[in-house]
């Protein structure tokens, strides 16, 4: 089968194309390598990629591209590209989490359905839509307050999504991540520069007390469910929420971390971030049932993989 993976060199989407690949399918990668942070990491993401037969690669913005062409017998799009990044998104970075979250996503649903509606676009969410709830476990059914503009932007794309599939039959399905975490994740996330600090004998800022929770779930988890509901039966136009199985405050996290690196957190403690919610927990049943969605890796086990990888990219690292 072929696939169309956008962001294909970032943290989950190389990931996402490296397992394809694996199974023997296609894809066709697009990433417009936005400044984000540095291209020279998502340029190593994709190592295992290059250089495939079954892997080809567009350096090209969504909003730019020839989508009649990248969707040309396309078994499904599995949407990834976005703009991160919570504290981010106010004042006038606005406008960039509109047209990389919401414009791309629907001139994505437009040429799908221009095609004949032949591809599923599986389009990757955020727990960031249900804003700071003490509802939990967050359910597919739970009222959606985001409290950040890339939460808002994020579900604006989700009601798209629901939209086209709705009113043109657009075969769409919408995954709400928690907090993913692993190899590869972006140089600005909590646990890479936690990671980071502890190996490196450096302070990294911590956002609030540290007792603020999250549902963690690793990448590998993440990426097999995605590419599960880009072939399963995922129900047309159905919302699921992704995550780990336990949710942990920051400050085990830390405990965790220490106990894995051998080093001492040095923090920064800061207030907390306007944006930033207190606690996320995710009701996993529907995609436990029409996904078979069960997170593999605990969080330890989890957090040691990533530990490896920033050791090994040290060097790398230092250089960007």
């Amino acid at each position: 089968m072929r696939f169309v993976v956008t962001g294909v060199a970032g943290f989950i989407g190389s990931q996402v194309a490296e397992k394809l690949l694996a199974l023997g399918h296609e894809v066709r990668g697009i990433d417009c390598f936005t400044d984000y942070y540095p291209r020279r990491l998502k340029e190593l993401n994709l190592t295992a990629c290059q250089g495939q037969p079954g892997f080809s690669l567009l350096d090209r913005d969504i909003m730019a591209a020839d989508l009649e062409a990248l969707l040309d017998g396309a078994t499904a799009v599995i949407h990834l590209a976005a703009q991160a990044g919570v504290r981010a998104s106010w004042g006038a970075n606005f406008e960039i989490y509109t047209h990389n979250n919401v414009l791309t996503t629907q001139r994505l649903l437009e040429a799908i359905k221009a095609q004949g509606n032949r591809a599923r676009m599986v389009y990757a969410s955020s727990s960031s839509v249900y804003g700071d709830t003490r509802d939990l476990p967050m359910r597919e059914t739970s009222a959606c307050w985001p409290v950040s503009p890339y939460g808002v932007t994020k579900l604006a794309a989700e009601h798209l999504c629901g939209l086209y599939t709705r009113n043109f039959g657009v075969d769409s399905v919408s995954l709400r991540y928690f907090t993913v975490y692993g190899p590869r994740q972006r140089p600005d996330m909590a646990f890479h520069r936690f990671i980071r600090a502890m190996l490196t004998g450096g302070e990294f800022r911590l956002f609030g007390d540290g007792e603020q929770s999250r549902d963690f779930t690793y990448v590998g988890d993440i990426a097999d469910a995605t590419i599960a509901a880009a072939i399963n039966g995922a129900t047309p136009g159905g919302v699921y929420n992704l995550g780990g199985g336990s949710r942990v405050s920051v400050n085990q996290v830390i405990a965790l971390l220490e106990e894995i690196t051998g080093g001492k957190a040095t923090i920064q403690r800061l207030a907390v971030a306007k944006g930033d919610v207190r606690d996320t927990e995710a009701d996993c049943s529907r995609a436990r049932a029409e996904l078979g969605f069960n997170p593999r890796y605990d969080l330890k086990k989890g957090l040691a993989a990533e530990t490896e990888w920033v050791r090994s990219m040290l060097p790398v690292l230092r250089e960007v």
